[in-house]
C-alpha cells in the first residue's frame, strides 16, 4: 500500500505519517512549501501550488489511497482575507486534487479519505447529532465552510471505489489544536469556561482520530463518519478535567459570552457554540478507541513519564 497525504505536516497528519511508516506503508506528501519537501525510499515529498493550480503529477506514482487533510487554520483572527483563505484552502485543494487525480492518477486510486468537522452541526444543547442529519440552511461561518467544503469533496466520491468523509471533533494534543490554549489559563492559575459552560465539547485524542483515518484508507470505509469519542463532555468538565491532569484547581467564574462575543466577534462561535456528536457509527464499524474518557485521554497527554 502507498499513501498520498495533503496536509502532511499539520497536527492530524504529521500523526498519520509517523503511524503510516510505523506500519511499513510507503507515503507521499504534497506541501505547498518547497523547503519541505523531502526523498527517502518511504517518505516523498511533492509540491503544489493551489494558487497557480499546480500539482507535482509523480506524486501520485504508485498510490493506492488518498488522505486529504489539506485547510487553513480556522484559529485565526476572521478577518475578509482570512475568511477568503479559510474556504478557498478547502476548496481549491480539492478541486487541485480532483484535477491531478483525472489527468495524472489513471484509474491506480481506489480509495479517497477526507477530514471535515463537526462544525457543520448546528449549534444546540439538547439534540445528539448523527451523521444522518440534514443540514438546511447554515447558520454560521464556520457551519457555511464546511458545508461548501462536503459539498467540494462528494465531487470526488465517483472517481474511487471507496469514498469516505470525516467529521472531526475537538482533538486534544499538546502539540498544537485548541488544547494548549485552554490548558494555559489553567497552568497559570486562572482557568474558566467560556459563557454557560454548558456547551458539548466533542473530543477525539489525536491518536485515535489520526488511527481511524489510516485505518479507513486500509480497509476501504465508505460514507461519513462522527470522528469524536463516544463520551462528549461540558465545557464546564472539560476545563475541569484539564485543571484535573494539570493538578492546578479551577475556581474562576465562567467568563461571560457577551464579554467573548465582544473580544471575538463571530469567531466566538468556536468557544460558544454547543454540538454534542455521536460516535455510535465509527463504533459499529469495528473501530477500538485508545481512549474513550476523557480523564484518561488528558492522563495520556499530561503523563509526566509520557
Amino acid at each position: 500500500m502507498k499513501l498520498l497525504i495533503t496536509g502532511a505536516t499539520g497536527l492530524v497528519g504529521s500523526t498519520i505519517v509517523k503511524k503510516a511508516l510505523n506500519e511499513k506503508i510507503e507515503v507521499n506528501f504534497l506541501t505547498t512549501n518547497k523547503n519541505k519537501i523531502t526523498t527517502s525510499k518511504t517518505l516523498n515529498g511533492f509540491y503544489w501550488n493551489l494558487k497557480d493550480k499546480y500539482i507535482d503529477p509523480k506524486c501520485f506514482e504508485g498510490v493506492d489511497a488518498i488522505i486529504h487533510l489539506a485547510g487553513a487554520s480556522i484559529s485565526k483572527k476572521w478577518t475578509t482575507k482570512n475568511k477568503s483563505e479559510i474556504l478557498d484552502s478547502r476548496i481549491d485543494s480539492t478541486n487541485l486534487l480532483k484535477k491531478g487525480m483525472n489527468e495524472f492518477a489513471g484509474n491506480t486510486i481506489k480509495t479517497f479519505v477526507a477530514a471535515s468537522a463537526v462544525g457543520i452541526y448546528p449549534n444546540n444543547f439538547e439534540v445528539s447529532y448523527g451523521e444522518e442529519t440534514k443540514i438546511t440552511s447554515p447558520e454560521n461561518f464556520l457551519q457555511k465552510v464546511v458545508v461548501k467544503w462536503e459539498t467540494a469533496l462528494n465531487e470526488l466520491s465517483s472517481s474511487v471505489k471507496s469514498f469516505s468523509i470525516f467529521r472531526i471533533g475537538l482533538v486534544l494534543s499538546k502539540k498544537g489544536g485548541v488544547l494548549p490554549t485552554l490548558a494555559l489559563p489553567v497552568k497559570l492559575f486562572v482557568g474558566a469556561a467560556f459563557g454557560t459552560g454548558k456547551q458539548w465539547q466533542s473530543w477525539i485524542h489525536i491518536d485515535d482520530v489520526s488511527q481511524m483515518l489510516l485505518n479507513a484508507a486500509k480497509q476501504n470505509w465508505q460514507g461519513t463518519y462522527n470522528a469524536v469519542a463516544p463520551n462528549p463532555v461540558s465545557q464546564n468538565e472539560l476545563i475541569a478535567s484539564v485543571g484535573q491532569a494539570l493538578d492546578r484547581p479551577v475556581f474562576f467564574p465562567n467568563l461571560p459570552s457577551l464579554l467573548i462575543k465582544l473580544a471575538l466577534g463571530d469567531r466566538s462561535s468556536l468557544v460558544l457554540n454547543s454540538q454534542k456528536v455521536s460516535a455510535e457509527k465509527v463504533l459499529a464499524k469495528g473501530f477500538v478507541f485508545q481512549y474513550d474518557n476523557l480523564k484518561m485521554a488528558l492522563k495520556a497527554l499530561y503523563d509526566k513519564k509520557g
